[in-house]
């Protein structure tokens, strides 16, 4: 025998919430927390930048902020650290946006920046689809308006 196949196996300890039940991987841990979602909104800022549309609508000439804005926005939403909440409060995705004049070309060019993103991040087709899903939700409740 070799010395591998002497050593016991260590048991898989799997965190346990406070009532004691298992806990589940978030869909955050499970696509690979913070570095795919910077990598999905640094992909998606890429876009704006140069969008004629939507880049007017950020306040700050760099995205820089935005982009750090929209990334603790998405890791806490899929389970990871809360720290959105601790620093913005609530999201109140759509009082955030209610200045800015969201028709359906706004969320047509944010969704097509968001897809191309989205592509660059070699998910499984389960992780892009649960995504995706959200995201084209999220990016139809913030039309508040029908005009130009």
């Amino acid at each position: 025998m070799t010395e591998q196949q002497n050593t016991p196996a260590l048991p898989v300890q799997l965190r346990r919430s406070e009532h004691g039940q298992a806990a589940t991987v978030s869909f955050y841990e499970q696509v690979g927390g913070r570095a795919t979602f910077e990598k999905l909104v640094t992909e998606f800022y890429r876009g704006v930048a140069d969008d004629p549309v939507l880049k007017p609508m950020y306040p700050e000439e760099d995205l820089g902020p935005a982009a750090e804005r929209l990334t603790m926005f998405l890791e806490q939403y899929w389970g990871g650290p809360g720290t959105y909440g601790e620093q913005r409060g609530h999201p109140r995705l759509r009082m955030r946006h209610g200045a800015f004049k969201v028709n359906p070309d706004a969320r047509d060019r944010w969704l097509a920046h968001m897809r191309t993103a989205v592509d660059t991040l070699d998910l499984s087709p389960l992780h892009e689809a649960t995504l995706w899903d959200y995201l084209q939700r999220a990016a139809h409740s913030l039309v508040n308006t029908f005009e130009d």
